[in-house]
C-alpha cells in the first residue's frame, strides 16, 4: 500500500537512474553470497561496503563521445576480519572515510580508500553506532592550494553504556565520556544535539550539559512485541526528523534539539526502511519497495516512484534496500550530453575562390 501524490508537481524532482549495473557480480564471487550492504557517494566517485567485508571504490571514467560514461571500479580492498562493512560516513573537509566493521571504527583516506596509518589514528573498539557532527559532514574539502590545512571535526562514538566524545584533526583526541546506561542503537548529531533511540523510546542528549530526556516511543502500538526499525535525520540546524510506529501507519514528527516540535507531520501507510533528506524533500523507501517523496515545506507528497519506474523496461523490477544522502553532490551520468557531445560525421562543401580582376 501506498499513498498517491498529494500535490503532485508538474516536473516531480526525482527519476531513478542506474548507476552500477553490476557491484560484485562481476568479481567471480558464487551467487548469493556476496551482497552490498551500504554505500556513500562522493563527486566523482562512489564507495561501496559489501558483506564480506570488501570496500570498492568506483569513479566516473571520461567518456568516450559515442558511449554513455559510467562508473567503473579503480580498487578493491578488504577491512581487517573480513566482516560485513556496516556503515561508510564520508567526511570531505577532513578527507577521511569513517567505516564501521564489526563493532571496530576504522579511519581511511579520501578519495584513495587507503587506511590511515596506525601510527597516526588507531581503530576504535567497542563501538555501537557513531554521529558525526552534522556541520562538520557539510564542510568542504580543503583547497588544492592547502591540501595539508586541517580542519576539526567532532564526533560522538555510542557504546554499550556511554557516549564517548572525541575530536579529530590529523590525530584524535579524547574528550570526555557520558554515562548512557540504557544504550542507543542509532544516533545522530548537529552541534550540541545529539538524537539516539534505545530499544524502546527516542531521547535527546545535550552534550554540552551532559543531559538526556525521552521523547517519544519508537512504537506506540498496543502490540509491542513487533519490531520497529528507528530512524533519525538532520533536518537542518537543531532540527531532526524522527519516525514513530502508530499501529496503523508511522508518523514523521519534526523536533528541535530541545525536544520542541516544528512544521507539521509526515505520514506513511507503513513503516518506512529508510529516510533521507535532499531539502526541501524527505525520500522514504517503504518495505514493498515503493519510494514517496514528501515536501518539507508543505508536508504533502509529490512524487511516487513504484518499483517498476526504477527498472528499466523489459526488466524484472528490481527491490530497494537502502537509501543514502550525499550532502555534497555526486555526479550522475547524463544521457542528454553524451547524445549532444556524440561524433556526427559533416560533409563539407568546397567551392572554388572566386579570382579578382585586376
Amino acid at each position: 500500500m501506498t499513498y498517491a501524490p498529494t500535490n503532485p508537481v508538474d516536473v516531480p524532482p526525482y527519476q531513478a537512474q542506474d548507476l552500477i549495473s553490476s557491484v560484485v557480480e562481476d568479481f567471480g564471487f558464487e551467487p548469493g553470497t556476496v551482497h552490498v550492504r551500504c554505500a556513500q557517494a562522493l563527486g566523482s566517485e562512489i564507495y561501496v561496503g559489501c558483506t564480506n567485508g570488501e570496500l570498492i571504490r568506483f569513479a566516473l571514467q571520461a567518456d568516450d563521445p559515442n558511449q554513455l560514461e559510467s562508473y567503473s571500479v579503480l580498487s578493491r580492498q578488504t577491512v581487517p576480519n573480513e566482516k560485513p562493512v556496516d556503515e561508510i560516513v564520508l567526511v570531505p573537509c577532513l578527507s577521511r572515510a569513517f567505516i564501521l566493521s564489526d563493532r571496530t571504527l576504522h579511519f581511511y583516506t579520501l578519495p584513495s580508500l587507503d587506511p590511515v596509518s596506525l601510527n597516526i589514528v588507531k581503530p576504535i573498539r567497542h563501538v555501537v553506532t557513531f554521529a558525526v557532527d552534522h556541520n562538520d559532514l557539510k564542510r568542504p574539502p580543503p583547497p588544492i592550494a592547502t591540501p595539508t590545512l586541517q580542519a576539526e571535526v567532532s564526533f560522538c562514538i555510542i557504546k554499550r553504556t556511554g557516549i564517548a566524545m572525541y575530536v579529530m584533526r590529523e590525530r584524535l583526541s579524547f574528550l570526555k565520556e557520558i554515562p548512557l546506561p540504557q544504550g542507543a542503537s542509532i544516533a545522530r548529531r548537529i552541534g550540541r544535539a545529539l538524537c539516539i533511540a534505545d530499544k524502546d523510546n527516542y531521547n535527546m542528549v545535550d552534550l554540552e550539559g551532559a543531559s538526556l530526556f525521552p521523547i517519544i516511543p519508537l512504537s506506540q502500538a498496543q502490540d509491542s512485541s513487533v519490531y520497529v526499525k528507528p530512524s533519525i535525520t538532520v533536518v537542518g540546524e537543531n532540527e531532526f526528523l524522527i519516525l514513530s510506529w502508530t499501529g496503523a501507519s508511522t508518523i514523521g514528527l519534526f523536533l528541535t534539539g530541545d525536544g520542541d516540535p516544528v512544521r507539521g507531520t509526515l505520514e506513511w501507510p507503513s513503516h518506512p526502511q529508510a529516510v533521507c533528506l535532499d531539502y526541501p524533500y524527505v525520500t522514504a523507501l517503504l518495505p514493498n519497495g515503493t519510494i514517496e517523496i514528501h515536501s518539507i515545506e508543505t508536508q504533502a507528497i509529490v512524487q511516487v516512484i513504484t518499483p517498476t519506474d526504477s527498472s528499466q523496461e523489459g526488466t524484472q523490477a528490481r527491490s530497494s534496500l537502502n537509501l543514502a544522502s550525499s550532502l555534497t553532490g555526486y555526479l550522475v551520468p547524463s544521457t542528454q550530453r553524451s547524445d549532444k557531445m556524440r561524433t556526427t560525421k559533416v560533409q563539407l562543401l568546397r567551392t572554388p575562390e572566386p579570382i579578382s580582376s585586376t
